[in-house]
């Protein structure tokens, strides 16, 4: 694929900042689809829930042998699927780390357009507890819309007919011919109290795909059990926070100003308990013995310069560290 100039010379430039990458590919074009062997493509990569106009929310696709699994379905992951070449409606395995709307927000869009294309075959979401009621949610969200196609003569099939939730419990969840895949449960809610204590889970994810393993940490602080579910893996995709980009954003854009002082106290454990900073990520990672490091989820940075938190990654690892971009393949 020959890319314009300005292109490859702006991808020259940060392979060179990088060690050898001779596994991984970069595109931010549709790429030729191979039948063999294990691929993954972040569709969206920034932390939410503001939208951001360059990155789409999180949502990552992974491809094993030519079969397709989403995990997690951010704004925008319609979208982003299309501008990979490949048709929505050729999706039908999704997996939800937790219910935040970042994660979930283009689910309904994404079930929806494939329905719309004439997708027949059940699409089954996997996740926590509740992720049944979060499909029912979308059906019922898109009926009045499925209704009227099917008056207009564009479709026979009623959308409730098409779209399945399946609350799963950690362990091995899911298996085919191409992958087997596990859940630990993590602790990005760890901190809620009163009446949300223990209410919402937020879940990990390691597939097994015959040459490679790939680890989904989800949004999480650092905890024993993703470590072990990480354990030599080839890929851990993890989601990076920091705290101070954090503050200097919600003070910008005039959140924190709004907020009453317990709202402030709650969002400030929420970012200090519940997600990973850089350190986290690379003890993890090393004491785990996983090849390479992909961040994600990143937390927005006016520059989108991550150079300082794949150093601060390598401080305790010594392997590959990555910083994902929309529609990037490793």
């Amino acid at each position: 694929m020959k890319l314009p100039r300005r292109n490859f010379l702006r991808l020259a430039a940060g392979a060179a900042a990088l060690p050898a990458m001779s596994r991984f590919v970069w595109s931010q074009a549709a790429l030729p689809q191979s039948k063999t062997g294990t691929r993954l493509i972040t569709l969206g990569t920034t932390a939410g829930p503001p939208p951001r106009a360059h990155r789409a929310q999180s949502s990552n696709l992974l491809i094993v042998n030519g079969a397709f699994y989403v995990v997690d379905a951010g704004d925008g992951a319609a979208r982003r699927i299309t501008k990979v070449g490949i048709n929505v409606r050729d999706i039908g395995t999704i997996f939800l780390t937790h219910h935040h709307d970042d994660h979930t927000a283009g689910l309904g869009t994404l079930m929806s357009v494939a329905w719309d294309n004439q997708r027949t075959q059940p699409i089954n979401v996997y996740g926590p507890p509740r992720t049944e009621d979060l499909v029912k949610a979308a059906v019922q969200y898109f009926n009045i819309s499925s209704e009227i196609r099917i008056a207009d003569g564009g479709r026979s099939v009623p959308i409730a007919q098409v779209f399945f939730g399946h609350d799963v419990r950690p362990g091995l969840v899911y298996q085919d011919a191409n992958v087997k895949v596990t859940v630990a449960e993590t602790t990005h809610f760890e901190f809620h109290t009163g009446a949300a204590a223990g209410k919402h889970k937020s879940y990990a994810y390691r597939f097994e795909a015959p040459d490679r393993v790939v680890v989904f940490t989800g949004d999480t602080g650092p905890n024993d059990a993703l470590t072990n579910l990480a354990r030599d893996a080839d890929l851990l995709v993890s989601e990076a926070n920091s705290v101070e980009e954090r503050m200097q954003g919600l003070i910008k854009s005039g959140q924190w100003e709004l907020m009453p002082p317990a709202q402030r106290a709650g969002i400030q454990r929420q970012m200090t308990q519940g997600h990973l900073t850089t350190d986290d990520v690379g003890k993890m990672a090393s004491q785990a013995r996983v090849k390479t490091v992909v961040l994600t989820h990143l937390t927005a940075k006016p520059d989108d310069d991550y150079t300082s938190w794949v150093n601060d990654v390598k401080k305790y690892f010594s392997g590959q560290v990555l910083v994902a971009k929309d529609l990037m393949e490793f």
